[in-house]
């Protein structure tokens, strides 16, 4: 797909993989629209030239202030990046049900709504496309982190079945799985990270491309070990 002169609108594109995303695809002569909650930086993504709205996701307010900022202009392209982590684990305190409820709001029930809201107008444009952005822990969770990868399993499931309902129309529907990114989501974690604007690049070549899925990183290897072996692919991610 051709990204010159295209309108975007990535959630979550005022820091980390988003961010990044941002910046490359206006560096391609797209335009680009962003949200994100912190207000610093949405002002700081206004002077590099984004247009950005202010929506915090993990409530059904958030979509709401994206599309009435959005109003009934045309978008290209809807890229669900905005990803929140919760601590859900058992071994180290009682967790915590409401911030559960904002993280399965803010990486599912936001895309949803999102997409339910845009495909009309996404139809309409001579090419498009929905990019949901995943993770490896949508193939095999962690231990670890339960409802994080819980929510990013069902929003893959949740392409899957929207790409085959499109199918034969103009929109393309993408899932980006990135690997661990070095990201506000992930600091304190110990282990190999891949920089966030590797992980953007290869995002933003698989939209050019075309391609239905984008494994990025070491989620290559992760899919392969998934294809050859499922309970192999769970117990080591399992430990994690």
């Amino acid at each position: 797909m051709e990204l010159a002169g295209k309108t975007i609108l990535i959630t979550g594109g005022t820091a980390g993989i988003g961010e990044q995303m941002a910046l490359q695809l206006q560096g391609k002569g797209a335009a680009v629209i962003v949200t994100g909650r912190n207000a610093e930086r949405l002002e700081a993504m206004r002077g590099r030239g984004f247009e950005a709205i202010q929506a915090d996701l993990s409530m059904p307010s958030g979509a709401e202030a994206i599309l009435n900022a959005v109003g009934d202009r045309d978008i290209d392209i809807l890229i669900n990046n905005a990803g929140q982590g919760v601590d859900h684990d058992f071994r180290e305190a009682q967790p915590d049900a409401v911030a559960a409820d904002d993280c399965i709001y803010a990486n599912l029930n936001t895309p949803i709504r999102l997409i339910a809201a845009l495909v009309p107008r996404l139809k309409q444009r001579p090419r498009a496309a929905i990019v949901n952005v995943t993770s490896g822990l949508a193939i095999a969770p962690r231990a670890g982190g339960p409802v994080y990868c819980a929510t990013k399993a069902g929003l893959r499931s949740y392409t899957q079945a929207v790409r085959a309902q499109l199918v034969g129309t103009n929109v393309s529907v993408i899932e980006a799985l990135p690997p661990v990114v070095e990201t506000e989501l992930t600091a304190g974690r110990g282990g190999k990270k891949m920089a966030a604007g590797e992980c953007a690049r290869q995002i933003v070549e698989g939209i050019e491309r075309g391609r239905s899925e984008v494994n990025v990183g070491l989620v290559k290897v992760l899919q392969v070990v998934h294809s050859l072996s499922p309970a192999l692919a769970r117990k080591v991610m399992l430990r994690f």
